[in-house]
């Protein structure tokens, strides 16, 4: 086997074969850029460590007939993980990009070779999330599927939880090696993204482009709104969620408000949760470690293992669908305005028009009236609907900023 990538996870992929050398698999090669500053004493000296990694793929006496990719992104990595295919050698990742935007076409690529692509680490890290849909579930028809997807955004939310401020937050997520320097894909929801649209064409066996998944980022939330969603018996989580809603599909990864009550609320710093709603079997929880290397690790190893032991991954159709973002849900509305007789008034009235019925009025003493922060929560309305409303509202005077609008998780 050659490993692609020796940084966090590849380091302990590397130490978990070292150590627990399962049967039937040999590390034969590591490769990484710069490799010299990787090279550590403990893995065995019949391995070697290259800078090259055409020199790997294109080897055929002695080359190997695993490449594990733990490169990420979608170049060179897509390049590595083709050349492979295409020479018949099998392919485990846990790249949910590449898999993500171009899983279907290697998937094929690799049947037609006579090898197998396995990914069960591209998806919330160590937790079996993968495998049980492809085996424990697929005798079910699966409905809905929601989860926390991005240990990064679960840290940063859940030490908001507990009082502390968002860049604090963030650069202690940096200094933990949790965030990038630029936390763009963690924080805008694009790392969710990607992972949704696998985990959508695994249960709800859909075809969609990961842009086409509407997202919205979690900087725009406050110490108050976690303030306001103590009160309303709820916490504030970046969640991931598709689900059928008649004949069409909807799906989203945004923060919302999630009850006390819900699993999805339980889930803190980098743990990750997928809850999937089954016509037959109803829910089913997985929950655990989403991220670091060696929960990650244990993933990519298991389907090492896998294919030492000749298993292979369940075929599932899928066909192309497009994506909506209508959904039918009650809404959290934070404004902050420079208070004024008539703002609540006038909200209602626009709200009214759209036929979005008020279900309470939140305002906490104690703020200036120059900068007074309140909040409004609606009862279920469509989310076309509400965005019309929110646009007139926008316009009113008083409004210091753009409203922040939160879908209320329902269960």
């Amino acid at each position: 086997m050659a490993l692609f990538g020796f940084g966090t996870v590849g380091r302990s992929v590397a130490r978990i074969l070292v150590e627990s050398a399962p049967a039937g698999l040999e590390l034969t090669h590591i490769f990484n850029r710069d490799v010299a500053r990787k090279r550590v004493a403990w893995v065995p000296g019949s391995v070697t460590w290259t800078e090259d990694a055409d020199a790997v793929l294109d080897a055929e006496s002695g080359g190997p007939d695993i490449v594990i990719e733990l490169a990420g992104g979608l170049e060179p990595a897509g390049t590595w993980v083709r050349k492979a295919l295409v020479a018949g050698r099998s392919v485990v990742t846990a790249n949910k990009k590449l898999i993500a935007y171009h899983g279907l076409e290697l998937e094929s690529l690799a049947a037609a070779k006579g090898a197998h692509l396995l990914y069960g680490a591209a998806v919330a890290g160590g937790i079996p999330v993968i495998p049980g849909l492809e085996h424990g579930l697929a005798g079910d028809r699966v409905e809905r599927i929601e989860g926390i997807l991005n240990g990064t955004c679960n840290f940063i939310l859940s030490k908001m939880e507990a009082g502390a401020d968002y860049a604090e937050v963030l650069a202690e997520a940096q200094k933990l090696g949790y965030a990038e320097a630029d936390p763009t894909e963690d924080v805008a929801g694009y790392d969710a993204r990607a992972k949704l649209a696998i985990l959508m064409r695994l249960a709800l066996r859909v075809e969609i482009h990961p842009e086409d998944i509407l997202t919205s980022p979690i900087t725009e939330v406050g110490a108050i709104d976690f303030a306001y969603a103590r009160d309303l018996s709820c916490t504030i989580r970046q969640v991931a969620r598709a689900e059928r809603v008649d004949s069409r599909l909807a799906a989203t990864v945004r923060p919302m408000l999630i009850p006390l009550a819900s699993p999805l609320a339980w889930s803190r710093g980098t743990e990750n949760m997928v809850i999937t709603t089954g016509h037959y079997g109803g829910d089913v929880v997985f929950s655990g470690h989403g991220a670091g290397g060696n929960p990650t690790a244990v993933a990519v190893v298991s389907d090492l293992v896998g294919l030492a032991q000749g298993s292979c991954r369940i075929s599932i159709p899928s066909t192309p669908a497009k994506v909506s973002t209508e959904l039918e849900v009650p809404h959290y509305i934070r404004f902050m305005v420079n208070d004024r007789p008539g703002i609540v008034a006038a909200i209602a009235g626009s709200l009214a028009k759209e036929n979005i019925n008020l279900n309470a009025i939140l305002q906490k003493p104690g703020f200036p009236l120059d900068r007074l922060p309140f909040v409004i929560t609606v009862e279920p309305c469509r989310t076309s609907a509400l965005k019309r409303a929110l646009k007139e509202i926008s316009q009113l005077p008083a409004l210091l900023e753009a409203p922040l609008d939160l879908q209320i998780l329902e269960k």
